[in-house]
């Protein structure tokens, strides 16, 4: 007869291993749910710090954009400026009147181009998109008319940037739309003194008569200056004062 204490104990052994079974299980369990905890926080503030970057980027991001609108619009500014050169030479010389007769009175006239001599096409002397604002809600630029208040405390901040020597166009013609179109202006003792001008304001504005000049309408502040100037709409662009 075998001794029952010869037999293996299969029931009790058989319950020892799955009970350790069991709580290997659940340690592996609880070791995940733990990890994928942390995984979430990290997740988490990962992207906390993500957003609290791009809030403090933000701002920056924006004023790079500004500036480069602003450049464009400068670019673009002159190049009006320069065509209004243009026009009024050509003009000049057909009518011979010198001052606002031979201004041009709407954006389509510089689009338009000058006639060439001899040839069945006018020459261009403005693009398309050069006769666009930038910085304007409808993208049209202001008409600055000649003896205007704008035109005037324009002249005045040229002065101050210049050290009280107001620029001279090289060519005689320019040089006398200069007198005629720019009223004197006295010399500026303080030169630290910005001219006081409201912003906004559309004191010697156009939208018939001749123009000298075009502006921007937008009011807002600028982050880069022209002729020390720091709103858009200060920023008179004409082929006056330049050399």
């Amino acid at each position: 007869m075998t001794s029952l204490a010869s037999k293996p104990h299969h029931k009790i052994l058989g319950s020892a291993l799955f009970t350790t079974s069991h709580h290997t299980s659940a340690i592996s369990t609880s070791r995940r749910t733990s990890e994928a905890g942390y995984t979430v926080v990290a997740l988490l503030a990962f992207m906390t710090l993500l957003a609290i970057f791009a809030m403090a980027a933000a701002p920056r991001i924006q004023q790079q954009v500004l500036r480069e609108r602003e450049k464009e619009a400068i670019f673009r500014g002159e190049e009006v400026a320069d065509a209004i050169r243009e026009y009024y030479l050509y003009r000049r010389s057909v009518t011979g009147a010198p001052g606002d007769p031979s201004l041009p009175t709407s954006m389509d006239q510089l689009l338009e181009g000058i006639p060439v001599q001899g040839g069945s096409r006018n020459r261009q002397i403005l693009r398309p998109s050069a006769a666009m604002d930038p910085l304007s809600e409808d993208g049209e630029w202001r008409f600055i008319a000649p003896r205007g208040e704008a035109l005037v405390q324009f002249q005045q901040s040229v002065m101050v940037f210049a050290s009280n020597q107001l620029p001279q166009p090289r060519n005689q013609q320019m040089q006398q739309l200069q007198q005629l179109a720019a009223p004197q202006v006295v010399i500026i003792s303080n030169l630290g003194t910005r001219p006081d001008r409201s912003s906004g304001s559309t004191a010697g504005d156009t939208s018939g008569g001749p123009f000298v000049g075009v502006a921007s309408k937008n009011t807002s502040k600028s982050v880069l200056t022209y002729y020390g100037i720091e709103t858009h709409d200060g920023w008179i662009f004409t082929p006056l004062f330049r050399n």
